[in-house]
C-alpha cells in the first residue's frame, strides 16, 4: 500500500488516498484514537471520482462515530482498465430496461459474476494492508454495494463481523444461493421506488440470507433518496456488532 496524498478535513478526519498495486483507494481515520478503531469497508457501484462527494460524506459520518473507513475502486471503473465484456453486458442490460423487456438471467450473470470474482479478492487484499496499519483494528464491517460483492465477502471473509448491504443492483441466482451461507448480522437498506432495482428480487435475496439477525430498512423514494437518518442507523448497527 502506497499513500499518495494526505489531508486533514475540517472536522478533523484524516483522509489519505492510496494505491494498492494499480488499484486506487481512500482511507479515512479519526483525528485521534485511544485504541485501534474498528474498520468499515465502504462499498459502492464504481467510479470513485464521480462518487467521491457521497462516499466522503458517508465515511466522515462513520469516522465521527468512532470507526475507520476505507474504499477501493472497482474493476473496470474510474481510471482502471475497461472490460469490453462488462461494457457489452451493461449495454444489453440498458437496452432491456429501456425496451421494457424482462432482464434475462444471462445478462445479469455476464455483468455481475465476473465483477464479484475479481473484486472480492481485491477487497480481501486491501483488508490485509489496512489492518496492518497503526490505529486500525478488527472486527471489520462492510457497508454499501454492490450487494453481490457484499454477499460474497460475507461468505468467504471471516474478518467481516457484520454488514450493512444496499439493495439496488441486479443479483445473479448463484449469489442468491450463496446468501443462504451468510450467518453474520445484517442490515439491508432498500429504496422502495428504486427505478433501477427489482424490488421483488431484493426481497427474495433478503429472505434467502441465513443470518439469525437480519433487519430490512425499506424507505420510500428512488435510488438516491436514502433518508439521512439511515446513516445514524447504520452507525448504531455497527456499534452493536464491532465493539
Amino acid at each position: 500500500m502506497h499513500f499518495t496524498s494526505e489531508s486533514r478535513l475540517d472536522d478533523g478526519v484524516l483522509e489519505r488516498e492510496f494505491t494498492l498495486g494499480e488499484i486506487p483507494g481512500i482511507l479515512w481515520t479519526p483525528a485521534s484514537t485511544v485504541a485501534p478503531a474498528p474498520l468499515i469497508l465502504v462499498g459502492h457501484p464504481g467510479g470513485l471520482p464521480a462518487l467521491y462527494p457521497r462516499l466522503a460524506a458517508r465515511a466522515r459520518e462513520t469516522v465521527t462515530a468512532g470507526f475507520a473507513a476505507a474504499t477501493i475502486e472497482l474493476p473496470g471503473a474510474g481510471a482502471r482498465p475497461r472490460s469490453a465484456a462488462a461494457d457489452q453486458a451493461r449495454a444489453d442490460l440498458r437496452e432491456a430496461l429501456e425496451s421494457g423487456r424482462a432482464v434475462d438471467d444471462e445478462i445479469v450473470d455476464r455483468l455481475v459474476l465476473p465483477l464479484v470474482e475479481q473484486a472480492v479478492p481485491e477487497w480481501r487484499t486491501a483488508l490485509d494492508a489496512l489492518l496492518a496499519l497503526p490505529g486500525i483494528g478488527g472486527p471489520v464491517g462492510f457497508s454499501g454495494g454492490v450487494i453481490s460483492i457484499g454477499v460474497r465477502l460475507a461468505v468467504v471473509e471471516p474478518r467481516i463481523a457484520a454488514a450493512l448491504l444496499f439493495a439496488g443492483s441486479f443479483v445473479p441466482r448463484a449469489i442468491v444461493e450463496e446468501a443462504r451461507q451468510v450467518t453474520i448480522p445484517l442490515q439491508v437498506l432498500l429504496q422502495w421506488d428504486d427505478e433501477g432495482n427489482d424490488r421483488q428480487q431484493a426481497l427474495d435475496l433478503f429472505d434467502a440470507f441465513g443470518s439469525k439477525e437480519k433487519t430490512l430498512h425499506a424507505n420510500m423514494g428512488g435510488h438516491t433518496g436514502v433518508p439521512r437518518f439511515e446513516g445514524d442507523a447504520g452507525n448504531r448497527f455497527f456499534a452493536r456488532h464491532l465493539r
